[in-house]
C-alpha cells in the first residue's frame, strides 16, 4: 500500500528499510524521503515504523531465547 502518494513510498519499501539498517523513523524519512513533500503521511508512515520496528525487536528477543535454550 503506497503510504507517500509525493515519493511513491509504500509500506513494504519502509519495511524493508527497516530491515536494512534504519533504526528509526528520521532514517526511514531521510532514507526514502517520505513526509518531505506535504507532510500528510506523517502519521501512518510513523505507524508502520513502530510496528516494524517492534516485530523486528520481538523476533530478536525469540532468537535470543531460543539459541540461549538450544545452547543449555
Amino acid at each position: 500500500m503506497y503510504v507517500c502518494l509525493c515519493q511513491g513510498v509504500t509500506d513494504g519499501q519502509i519495511r524493508e528499510a527497516i530491515y536494512e539498517g534504519c533504526c528509526s523513523y528520521r532514517d526511514v524519512r531521510e532514507s526514502l524521503g517520505v513526509a518531505t513533500q506535504c507532510g500528510k503521511c506523517a502519521c501512518l508512515a510513523k505507524q508502520v515504523v513502530r510496528d516494524t520496528l517492534s516485530e523486528v525487536q520481538s523476533g530478536h528477543a525469540a532468537l535470543a531465547c531460543q539459541a540461549s535454550f538450544v545452547a543449555a
